[in-house]
This record gives C-alpha cells, sequence and structure tokens, in this order.
C-alpha cells in the first residue's frame, strides 16, 4: 500500500496556480479534439472557470509528488 507523505502548505499554495492553469489547458484542448467526436466547443474562460475547483486536488497529488522527489533528492527515500 502506497504511502502519502507529509506536504507543507507551503508547497501547495505555490504549486496551485500552476497546477489550475495546466488543468486548463488540458480541459481546453481535450474539448477541442473532442470536437472530431461531436463535443461541443468548450471556451476558455470556461475552461479555466472549471479548473479552479479540479486544480485542488490535481495540486494535492502533485505537491506529494514534489515532496517525493525532494525528499529522494535530499537522500530521505
Amino acid at each position: 500500500m502506497m504511502q502519502l507523505r507529509q506536504t507543507t502548505l507551503k508547497l501547495k499554495l505555490i504549486l496551485y496556480p500552476f497546477v489550475a492553469a495546466a488543468v486548463a489547458i488540458n480541459l481546453f484542448m481535450l474539448f477541442l479534439l473532442g470536437q472530431a467526436v461531436g463535443l461541443p466547443i468548450m471556451s476558455s474562460l470556461t475552461a479555466l472557470l472549471i479548473s479552479i475547483p479540479l486544480g485542488v486536488p490535481a495540486t494535492y497529488l502533485t505537491a506529494h509528488w514534489v515532496q517525493g522527489l525532494i525528499d529522494e533528492g535530499e537522500g530521505r527515500a
């Protein structure tokens, strides 16, 4: 079973804007590609607004991944 590492709130707050932006870009691109199968186009503003709440769990997972990289780099892993 995978054990999640403790991450700091500071790390999560620093990562959140970048992760939320990545979620917005991926969501927008997904709907652009979905146009080939009949999905409607999502505006960039809509993708940005949806990425605000979706960025929270993505940030949580990204912070744990980054903390693992930090631990490995410092020899704690």
